[in-house]
């Protein structure tokens, strides 16, 4: 079988990984995960014990989850075509260092405005984590913004595993309406190019579930209890 990509909708950043996926052109299915509806059931612990998108259901019916770690993956798969590097080599490091900051800071920023949406509490706690936030949102576009130094791409040389989970996290601003993107020229740049990517085009189709054209590696959708079944007789 072709490996199969759990992604969340909506607005999961499991997006990225879509992403990455069609620019590698290996083949691979798609299942959709609802949140949090379905992510949070028995079923899905089968697939994901931690109840979180991405997972990457593979042929030998290995699982794995993070969306570094899938990335990763999808990476060592290319390596020679742009996309993936040799480990100890400097294209490497960067690529795991600039996932790493996109995964632990720019993430991470996004995740008490989450909570103040999903969770009830009191106003004046809400305004807090709200505020908390807020600041760290800021604090992350700045910081990324000087790291990008300019370049048209987070690597510098052309669009990487880096820019596809960039992508699928940025998004989250439109949500939120924390910051104004136009105030950071470079990151603003990378984003609406990253628009006109065919690949990210595509990821926002099948989220939507509009007519989807891909790159050629894309095998089509299969649902939970089909991927479940696929995975009882992988193992």
């Amino acid at each position: 079988m072709s490996p199969i990509l759990f992604y969340g909708v909506p607005e999961g950043c499991s997006f990225g990984s879509i992403v990455a996926l069609e620019w590698s052109g290996l083949p691979y299915r798609l299942c959709r995960v609802e949140m949090p509806e379905m992510v949070s059931t028995d079923d899905y612990a089968k697939i994901n014990a931690v109840g979180e998108t991405p997972s990457l259901l593979l042929e030998d019916g290995r699982t794995i989850s993070e969306s570094m770690a899938i990335l990763h993956h999808i990476g060592a798969g290319t390596i020679g075509k742009g996309l993936g590097f040799v480990q100890r080599s400097a294209d490497f490091d960067r690529l795991n260092q600039m996932l790493a900051f996109l995964n632990t800071t720019f993430f991470k920023a996004f995740g008490p405005l989450w909570y103040a949406i999903e969770h009830p509490m009191e106003p004046e706690e809400k305004q807090v984590l709200t505020g908390y936030g807020i600041a760290a949102v800021e604090k992350a576009h700045h910081t990324l913004e000087r790291l990008l130094e300019g370049r048209e791409w987070l690597l510098g040389s052309g669009p990487s595993l880096a820019d596809a989970y960039f992508v699928g996290i940025a998004r989250w601003n439109d949500f939120h309406q924390v910051v104004d993107r136009r105030q950071f020229p470079g990151l603003h740049r990378l984003y609406e190019r990253m628009q006109q990517e065919p690949a990210v085009r595509f990821a926002h189709a099948i989220e939507h579930r509009q007519e989807a054209k891909g790159s050629g590696g894309f095998r089509g959708e299969v649902d939970l209890a089909e991927a479940l079944g696929l995975l009882k007789q992988a193992a």
